[in-house]
């Protein structure tokens, strides 16, 4: 009897982000070099409710979140989660709190969790590990938002040089300056925009991290997607690398504070279990990006809890814990957990980009470096679709990499690997539903990267490796190829040779096989 095959190593860590605002536990598996959220249970607490005033975690506020760790210990327990296997992590409300050692000792006994409080300082590393390791953020800044403090971290060469916290969270500042069902004043929000100027006064480095800005939370997620829905995009794509421009903030923040707290969640993309409180979030936000001359906000759907995460599965990295390329880890991460064939995927890599440089070199295209990094992308996941079904595959990897994401591309990057990865077998080229991420001239691109994905796979159609390589020769006229092989190279030339339409509109040469 033949024995099945043993599972490999797995490591599971379910990080539980007890926040002022939200509770969250988020469960991370890694495998194989590999990882990913693999569960997930969100429940909008509002632990911070009414703490202004008293600077107390309320009655109220404390059965909701001692009733939602319950919850979380038990699903813990029936996961088969282990002590070590979990990290309960307290921010703003609990940190701040009069009672909060009352409020620790009914949580462990109550839900049997142990709970971390972070230090002011930890929050915002946590944070600033998220962004980094999310996006392509090298200098800049960090704003991580929640429902209790704010945090800043400027950054470097990828390193946090800088770094503060401040309480003002958009529960807090809410309660403080907002805190009625009506419009809000244009006084009300120049008193919550001149607070925020005294708090970040002491700190000039703000002014001086430059003109990027990455944004953590989910304030600032929901800022992306009113900001999507604003400029006509279509639902449901993900803000990963979104950039909001200050206009639209402005814009915003003027629409729904003009509108009563009950109304607020009817303008598009707005969460009616944030439109209490969205207003100020938007407020404090908009003043940070005045203050520190930031030009545009970019999203990013991590949090700390991947920067909990992050922290322990980058360990081995050095201190701070980064990936050396949030770009390439990114790719290589979502080819990892849909078992491609590494060999035949890196091998058309290699032919596809031999034959992009080439071109370039006999001046066919700019040979710009970031298309040849969406080429290289494209070629190394254009089979992930075959873990869905061998059918229609090219249609199942477009898919997976627009809703499995690519952190560290933009919008406009993913759209392009989607697109070339979804056509590298037949069909003509075309943004599709994708258009609204397309700029002048993204057209070309991607017949570009298309053709040259899909000559790479016709020439690799054996998945063997038996064209080693192509050689390249231009004239006025057409680009002959001359494949360097270790065998018959009848099939792979009759299938590139038909690649030909296509290759001339993508380069106004003909294609010649030989």
């Amino acid at each position: 009897m033949t024995e099945v095959p043993a599972s490999p190593a797995r490591r599971r860590l379910a990080v539980c982000d007890l926040g002022s605002n939200s509770f969250r536990l988020v469960v991370f598996t890694a495998v194989d070099g590999w990882w990913r959220r693999t569960d997930e249970i969100y429940q909008p607490v509002r632990i911070g409710e009414g703490m202004a005033a008293t600077g107390a975690l309320g009655a109220e506020p404390m059965k909701r979140a001692l009733d939602t760790i319950t919850v979380f210990s038990h699903f813990c327990a029936a996961s088969g989660l282990q002590p070590d296997e979990i990290d309960a992590v307290a921010t703003s409300a609990i940190r701040d709190a009069t009672n909060q050692a009352t409020f620790l000792q009914r949580a462990r006994k109550k839900g049997g969790m142990d709970i971390r409080v972070l230090s002011r300082e930890e929050e915002a590393h946590y944070g600033y590990l998220a962004a980094v390791n999310s996006t392509t953020l090298a200098d800049g800044a960090v704003l991580d938002i929640g429902g209790g403090s704010m945090q800043l971290v400027g950054v470097t060469g990828r390193h946090a040089t800088d770094r503060a916290s401040w309480p003002l969270g958009a529960v807090r500042m809410t309660e403080r300056f907002l805190d009625h069902a009506g419009p809000a004043t244009p006084k009300q929000l120049d008193r919550l925009r001149a607070h925020v100027a005294a708090e970040l006064e002491a700190h000039p480095w703000i002014g001086r991290s430059g003109k990027r800005l990455v944004g953590v939370g989910g304030t600032v997620r929901n800022l992306a997607v009113a900001a999507q829905r604003m400029a006509d995009m279509p639902a449901g794509g993900g803000v990963q690398g979104y950039a909001v421009e200050r206009a639209c903030v402005d814009e915003l923040v003027e629409r729904v504070a003009a509108l009563p707290r009950s109304e607020r969640g009817s303008v598009p993309g707005v969460k009616p279990a944030r439109a209490d409180v969205i207003v100020a979030g938007l407020t404090v936000i908009q003043s940070v990006m005045e203050i520190g001359g930031f030009p545009a906000i970019e999203a990013t759907e991590a949090g700390l809890r991947e920067g909990v995460f992050y922290s322990r599965f980058l360990e081995d990295r050095g201190d701070p814990p980064l990936f050396e390329d949030v770009r390439s880890a990114s790719v290589l991460n979502l080819a990892a957990q849909y078992g491609v064939e590494p060999a035949h995927t890196a091998h058309v890599a290699t032919l596809a980009l031999g034959l992009f440089d080439d071109l370039a070199a006999a001046g066919l295209h700019p040979g710009d470096p970031i298309e040849r990094e969406l080429l290289w992308a494209a070629s190394t996941l254009h089979d992930i679709g075959v873990a869905i079904d061998y059918d229609d595959h090219h249609k199942h990897t477009r898919y997976l990499i627009l809703n499995a994401g690519l952190p560290g591309f933009s919008p406009r990057e993913v759209a392009i690997v989607a697109q070339a990865a979804r056509y590298h077998r037949k069909g003509s080229p075309d943004p599709g539903p994708l258009a609204h991420h397309f700029r002048a001239g993204d057209g070309r691109v991607l017949d570009r990267c298309a053709v040259l994905l899909r000559l790479a796979e016709d020439l690799e159609r054996s998945r063997d490796q038996a064209v080693r390589s192509v050689g390249v020769r231009v004239d006025d006229e057409r680009v002959e190829l001359t494949l360097d092989a270790l065998e018959d190279v009848s099939v792979p030339r009759w299938a590139a040779q038909r690649e030909n339409p296509l290759f001339t509109r993508a380069f106004d040469r003909r294609l010649v096989v030989v």
